[in-house]
């Protein structure tokens, strides 16, 4: 059997969450368990979507500078050459535009016929990502927000049929597994069996 050289070997897997691990990643309380928990789920369902490998890394990596939903970095911007190295450039690229995504300014600007802009909330900057840049960035999206749903009614109950409408008009840049299960809500992973 080939291997696949899009799905890492298990002993890389393991740096990127021992690095996470001495980050407090563990030890962290999030929805389902820990942050680590999370973060790992967010890759596993990223890969059962087809996901590539940088864009399942950034899953996994996603929360390491903080986002506008989860304040706690694990990782300082100034260390962004850190986790480059560990991660490889790609994947610190796609984690750090989705930590620095302003959700308040960038979600209404998803859709409606043109390109969305996205707001900085470090910077303040706006900007215009690269296509396959913000394929990656609704995936993870689609991946943290239902894993957050499913181990948290209270957040799923206020915006879980919000989500659906954030990402129903860019639905063409998501997978088919990523919209269907965004379409279905908490609790899908894919296509119906």
């Amino acid at each position: 059997m080939l291997e696949n050289p899009s799905v890492p070997a298990p002993a890389h897997w393991c740096g990127i969450e021992d690095f996470l691990r001495s980050r407090d990643a563990a030890d962290l309380s999030h929805p389902g368990g820990t942050l680590l928990e999370h973060l790992i789920r967010v890759r596993q369902r990223l890969a059962d979507w087809g996901a590539s490998h940088e864009i399942q890394v950034a899953g996994l990596c996603h929360a390491a500078y903080g986002t506008d939903g989860f304040a706690r970095s694990l990782v300082g911007l100034g260390d962004r050459p850190v986790l480059a190295a560990l991660v490889g450039e790609r994947a610190e690229a796609l984690v750090y535009l989705y930590a620095s995504c302003d959700r308040t300014a960038t979600y209404p600007r998803l859709g409606g016929g043109r390109r969305p802009v996205f707001r900085d909330r470090f910077t303040g900057t706006d900007h215009d990502p690269a296509t396959e840049d913000l394929r990656a960035f609704l995936e993870i999206t689609a991946a943290n927000e239902l894993d957050v749903f499913e181990h948290n009614r209270e957040p799923a109950n206020r915006h879980g049929a919000g989500l659906r409408l954030v990402l129903e008009p860019v639905r063409h840049l998501l997978s088919a597994g990523a919209w269907e299960a965004v379409r279905r809500g908490p609790g899908s992973r894919g296509p119906a069996a």
